[in-house]
């Protein structure tokens, strides 16, 4: 067989390998023109970061500032991948003090790329400041009042948070949850 048609035939070999693979792929949904949000978060706390971070700075520990269940479904909870039961969030950043974390993509949906970032940053030997920051796409909400009660609905219930965080770093305890 002459060389240039076995180069043909492991073109076409490759071709067919590659669209059966795109086939098999899910598309997923680019949205054309996003509007990007940033909503930073903090508040002071009266204890070193180091010990804020021992407190509250788990990947699960959101289950104690959030009070809602939190398992990882997958990976090790002090590693980069792990990913949480709360909205499918998967760790893709990690310092000694911070952690920082994306929604998985889901087939068929617009993906409006939300990131999360927790921080204990030092302030003093015996104060820190906890920084909250979301990152994402409201393209998808269908006007800008939709926009900015989805804003404020965010602030409301991440600075909820971070004072729930605060009040737990500083040795305190959350009341009971309201009956359902």
């Amino acid at each position: 067989m002459g060389s240039f048609r076995i180069a043909s035939l492991l073109s076409l070999a490759a071709g067919v390998v590659v669209s059966t693979a795109q086939a098999q792929t899910p598309a997923s949904v680019v949205v054309a023109n996003p509007t990007y949000v940033t909503v930073p978060l903090e508040v002071t706390v009266n204890k070193p970061a180091a010990e804020v971070w021992a407190r509250i700075g788990k990947y699960c520990a959101i289950r104690d500032w959030f009070p809602l269940p939190c398992t990882i479904v997958s990976g090790n909870e002090e590693e980069i991948g792990a990913m949480r039961s709360v909205a499918s969030e998967i760790m893709v950043g990690k310092t000694a003090l911070s952690y920082t974390y994306t929604q998985a993509p889901k087939e068929g949906k617009p993906y409006n790329l939300y990131h999360g970032t927790l921080e204990a940053r030092p302030l003093t030997a015996t104060t820190s400041k906890l920084l909250y920051t979301l990152f994402y796409d409201n393209s998808m909400l269908p006007d800008e009042a939709a926009r900015a009660k989805d804003r404020a609905g965010k602030v409301a219930t991440f600075q909820k948070g971070l004072e729930n965080m605060k009040l737990l770093a500083e040795g305190g305890t959350l009341p009971p949850a309201p009956a359902k």
